[in-house]
């Protein structure tokens, strides 16, 4: 068996791995649908053993304006058919709910933004992904949608103060996280200013929530490498384990 191979989706530029970049004993392959690269239909005959999709501006079901959208969920479908372990940030969770049947809507609370706290459910300790992570997760929002229904048969993992559908697996092998652990200090306070209005409607503004990333930026980086760690040793067990390897 070579290095497994982990295709990660990016829908923009802005919203890339980030700190979680490095992923251990295996090879990342970049793909950017939004810039007319295609998608492989069959994860399985393509070789790749793990896909990452990440955030956007999007909403999962605007196809309109990103009209790549329905390959990406298309993918979606075919790595959990496949059990091939994937990983979905913020609207990739949200694509990953809705290709797998869940329902995904603008947030009925509002908007999720800053540094908050994710609170991980005793099944998180059953699972190989989730398991690796603390109980409580420091979690760095930037979403207006929300997943507001599981797919059928989907395990509950974490959960917020106001968004229920924080961490959440569907079939064996496929997660999504509705926070960014991945997002740097620099890519946030990007979108931290896009949220000022936002913020003030909680009583905070985006200096605020900077002053909390800078105070918690040791944690939050533990936290992106710990979460990419925790996924790539899921890719490798499963590469090892799966028919053909030596």
């Amino acid at each position: 068996m070579g290095t497994p191979r982990v295709l990660v989706v990016e829908h923009e530029r802005e919203t890339s791995l980030d700190r979680m970049s490095e992923l251990p004993g295996v090879v990342v392959e970049l793909v950017r649908p939004g810039e007319g690269q295609a998608l492989p239909t069959d994860l399985a005959a393509a070789g790749y053993d793990g896909v990452i999709v990440l955030g956007g501006a999007m909403a999962a079901w605007e196809d309109d304006l990103a009209p790549w959208l329905p390959a990406v969920r298309t993918l979606l479908r075919v790595a959990v058919d496949q059990a091939v372990p994937t990983l979905g940030v913020c609207l990739g969770a949200q694509l990953l709910a809705l290709a797998a049947g869940g329902v995904v809507v603008r947030g009925p609370t509002g908007p999720e933004v800053g540094v908050l706290t994710v609170h991980l459910s005793p099944q998180a300790r059953l699972d190989p992904f989730a398991c690796r992570l603390p109980s409580v997760v420091l979690a760095p929002q930037g979403h207006r949608d929300a997943v507001t229904r599981l797919p059928a048969g989907a395990v509950l993992l974490g959960s917020s103060s106001r968004y229920p559908h924080q961490v959440f697996r569907v079939g064996t092998a496929a997660w999504g996280v509705q926070y960014h652990p991945e997002v740097s200090r620099a890519v946030f306070a990007t979108w931290l200013a896009e949220h000022r209005e936002d913020l003030a409607g909680v009583g905070s503004t985006p200096e605020d929530e900077l002053t909390t990333f800078d105070e918690r930026d040791d944690a939050l980086m533990a936290s992106a490498c710990l979460h990419a760690t925790a996924f790539a040793d899921v890719v490798r067990s499963r590469a090892a384990a799966s028919p053909g390897s030596p």
